[in-house]
């Protein structure tokens, strides 16, 4: 039986699930095809949970986590509201096309609600065809002010 929940990073399973299934989705070709850091696997349960704007999804069939929502919260400056980023959305190839994202996104946008954000925002690779069919079906759409100036790219700087 499938079940969503909000993850106690202070849980030891919840712990683990988040780093499982975040480090099987480093290593799947969408989330760049390589494991986690060590250092990574260590900190990033303790660094999250000392975020109150960060939240974490795991998904469950049965006692094995299959599926993971993790979400930043930010802010519309626009709309003088919050915004609810899914920063990471995994579920495991085992358990793809059966539903699992779509009730992972489901209870994100429940919780954004809750939370009173105008918008949930989210990344996805251009080539990631699945992903873009199953978002398109939930409501999203790349993002564009209008026709003249196109859609909006993602940048980012290391630092």
């Amino acid at each position: 039986m499938l079940e969503i929940i909000l993850a106690d990073f202070q849980n030891p399973k919840h712990r683990q699930a988040v780093v499982a299934m975040l480090d099987a989705y480093a290593q799947d070709p969408m989330g760049g095809g390589e494991a986690l850091p060590e250092a990574t696997k260590q900190t990033l349960a303790d660094e999250m949970a000392k975020r109150d704007h960060v939240f974490s999804l795991l998904a469950f069939d049965d006692e094995q986590p299959v599926g993971l929502a993790n979400c930043v919260e930010g802010f519309s400056t626009f709309a003088a509201k919050p915004v609810m980023n899914i920063h990471d959305i995994a579920v495991i190839a085992s358990h793809r096309g059966k539903g699992i994202a779509k009730r992972l996104l489901q209870e994100v946008e429940t919780l954004a609600q809750f939370r009173g954000c105008c918008k949930l925002t989210l990344e996805v690779l251009q080539g990631n065809h699945p992903a873009k069919i199953a978002y398109e079906k939930f409501g999203f759409k790349p993002y564009q002010l209008g026709p003249d100036m196109g859609l909006a790219e993602f940048w980012q700087k290391y630092l």
